[in-house]
């Protein structure tokens, strides 16, 4: 019997997820700090605020995988990053070494890469170049993760989401989207694959327009079946209705890149 943990189970993105990973798996449990409506059969709820040490042991407990989505998705101040996303996904790791649960699929982002120039094509191994104090606690994830593979044994896959969505809505999510069909199949590399040990891949359809070499995804099996180039009308109508980011338009994590910015542009 296979059974995983799905924490931030009530956002958006698991919402998505949800029915693609239907029947891959035994049970899902579904964690988050409010309840999760709309479950299946082979789902149950339980609640596990990720600031708490001990709701998070207890959630997973017996489980066979973590799919880590909880925490703040957006930038904010760090006294809440640093609570949903830096102590939260330590809790998440640690209770995951306790509990014996042998592998952790943690949702990274493209916000920890956001400052690498939009006419730059980047790897996985490529250093951190975080946009916003969100995406440093995704680089911080990203290493919490390495950490925990090498010292404790456990098998890891961070996944740096583009964006998730039925389709891409403007013109810089024709590079970075992905389907929610197809970040189904990267968890389920994460989850499933036997030679995991711990890597960074990013999660992207297979879009023309895309910044990222994701060869690390592939070798791993990974064989997307969408592509942002069939949505590119819809994308475009939708880039038309934006006003312009002279400094966001530069960089791949975009309007990220450019709130709060008072860097020297000539320097990146």
């Amino acid at each position: 019997m296979s059974r995983i943990l799905m924490t931030g189970a009530a956002g958006g993105v698991a919402s998505m997820l949800r029915p693609h990973l239907a029947g891959h798996f035994d049970e899902v449990v579904l964690s988050d700090i409010v309840p999760v409506t709309g479950m299946a059969a082979h789902e149950r709820f339980v609640e596990a605020p990720l600031a708490d040490p001990g709701a998070c042991r207890a959630a997973c407990r017996g489980m066979d995988g973590i799919v880590h989505l909880g925490g703040f998705a957006h930038e904010g101040p760090w006294e809440t990053i640093h609570e949903a996303n830096i102590v939260g996904c330590y809790n998440i790791f640690e209770a995951a070494r306790l509990e014996g649960v042998p592998r952790v699929v943690f949702a990274s982002s493209n916000h920890a890469i956001g400052f690498y120039r939009r006419t730059e094509r980047i790897g996985s191994d490529r250093r951190v170049r975080p946009d916003t104090r969100y995406g440093v606690s995704k680089a911080f994830g990203e290493a919490l993760g390495s950490y925990y593979a090498d010292k404790f044994g456990l098998r890891v896959l961070s996944i740096r989401i583009g964006n998730v969505a039925e389709r891409p809505l403007d013109e810089r999510r024709l590079s970075i989207w992905i389907h929610p069909e197809d970040l189904a199949q990267l968890i389920r590399i994460g989850i499933e694959h036997p030679d995991l040990h711990n890597e960074v891949v990013f999660g992207a359809s297979d879009n023309d327009r895309s910044w990222w070499d994701n060869h690390i995804a592939y070798a791993l099996g990974y064989a997307p079946a969408h592509r942002s180039e069939d949505h590119l009308e819809h994308a475009m109508e939708e880039q038309g209705r934006l006003a312009a980011d002279t400094i966001g338009q530069r960089f791949q994590g975009g309007g990220f890149c450019s709130d709060e910015f008072a860097g020297d542009l000539d320097r990146l």
